[in-house]
């Protein structure tokens, strides 16, 4: 029996379930996840409205709100055309993504699914009491 104030070491997140298995599954998770982002190719494509190029007008409301900002610091509609526009323009361009999963061998993709997927699951392990 250990003695009162004294601690024993303990396995990830406090359970009993084992360091070394979560280092190594976080090691395995690590390596899919890179080598599988890795094979992705993001573009953008333009912003269009109406068959126009729309990016000049996203920037309307944030042009105008920096402006009523600069006379005034505390103006309120300033504050929200300022915020409105750069959420405008953060969603326009999350909307323009274009994600690519580059050709790869299948050995090469079962790989990296194996590393990621089964990396979670002995981290998922090992923070589970026994």
């Amino acid at each position: 029996m250990a003695e009162p104030g004294s601690r024993r070491i303990q396995g990830a997140g406090g359970t009993p379930g084992g360091l070394g298995t979560f280092l190594l599954g976080l090691a395995m998770a690590v390596a899919g996840s890179y080598w599988l982002t890795t094979q992705v190719t993001v573009t953008s494509g333009y912003w269009y409205f109406w068959g126009y190029n729309a990016f000049g007008l996203s920037l309307i409301p944030l042009l105008l709100g920096i402006g009523l900002l600069f006379c005034n610091g505390r103006s309120i509609p300033g504050w929200l055309l300022t915020f409105a526009g750069m959420v405008i323009i953060f969603v326009g361009i999350l909307m323009h993504l274009e994600i690519y999963f580059r050709p790869t061998s299948l050995f090469n993709t079962l790989l990296m699914l194996v590393l990621l997927v089964g990396g979670l699951g002995m981290v998922a392990r090992s923070l589970r009491a026994s």
